[in-house]
């Protein structure tokens, strides 16, 4: 079918549109990224824009030598990782069940779980709850409080709505039970919205803070963000200058630059792995009529 000429005009103008749109955004860390590569001097001159004056890797070396920051990155790849698999779990197998229209009471459940996500807990009975379960200053207290998103839960339980009755039926027929059917039917066919929301709660745990701030005391556990915080309100602690700007190569100003980057650039590399999932079509074909 041929497109008008104003169809095909008003696509290019949205090709327009949303490129710019992109740049918008894109922008700024790419600024960033020059700034990480620049000299001290261009960098406090304003003098960056979008690529690097006086290119100089020094701020990168300097930063990839601290073993302090290593840790962070480590402590936060970890409750990324296994906070996401819990995650996920935890509400896969929470939305199971609510999804069953053999489930009796899903809609008083569903009506308690969206109360929770609507009043959310005080801060200070949150604080005293996680302390009393003896979390406190635990990598344990940033995954567990957070487990199961309600708003993720919900997403997940809708799709699970929507798969054909004929699989679950047909299942049961052959002598499945509800473990079978979930891991080995469902599942399979919900790659696009695990993905996604996978993405949601790995995104999440990646950029923990508030919970670090309120739970954590040993700066050995501290988070990558919390961490960040710390250079980017005491520069001097990420400096250490005992030698002229001349000879280090770099200053407070290109440090900060490459540690937002570093700590930034690792979540945003799992986004083009996952893209071909958040186009829903994977039930195609699964049902045949």
């Amino acid at each position: 079918m041929r497109t008008s000429a104003g169809e095909q005009i008003f696509k290019v103008f949205n090709y327009i549109l949303l490129a710019a749109l992109s740049l918008t955004m894109v922008m700024p860390l790419i600024q960033l990224l020059a700034v990480s590569f620049s000299s001290p001097f261009a960098a406090d001159a304003k003098q960056v824009y979008l690529l690097p004056v006086e290119f100089t890797s020094a701020s990168w070396e300097y930063i990839l030598s601290k073993a302090e920051l290593w840790r962070s990155f480590g402590v936060t790849v970890y409750i990324t990782v296994v906070g996401t698999l819990l995650s996920m779990l935890f509400t896969v197998l929470t939305a199971y069940p609510l999804a069953q229209r053999s489930f009796l009471i899903r809609k008083q459940m569903m009506l308690m779980i969206v109360i929770t996500m609507i009043f959310n807990a005080p801060m200070i009975p949150f604080f005293l709850t996680v302390r009393e379960l003896g979390m406190l200053n635990s990598l344990w207290s940033l995954i567990i409080p957070g487990l199961i998103s309600t708003f993720n839960m919900i997403i997940i339980r809708t799709f699970f709505m929507g798969l054909p009755a004929e699989i679950d039926d047909s299942a049961r027929i052959d002598g499945c039970g509800d473990g079978r059917i979930l891991f080995q039917m469902y599942l399979p066919l919900s790659k696009p919205v695990l993905a996604t929301v996978s993405l949601f709660y790995a995104v999440g745990y990646w950029n923990t803070f508030s919970r670090a701030v309120l739970f954590i005391r040993d700066p050995n556990l501290w988070p990558l963000q919390m961490k960040l915080r710390e250079y980017l309100m005491n520069p001097e602690d990420l400096v250490g200058i005992t030698q002229g700007v001349e000879t280090l190569g770099y200053n407070a100003t290109t440090l900060k630059a490459a540690t937002i980057i570093f700590a930034t650039v690792p979540i945003i590399l799992v986004y083009p792995y996952l893209q071909k999932y958040f186009v829903k079509g994977a039930l195609l074909g699964s049902v045949k009529g």
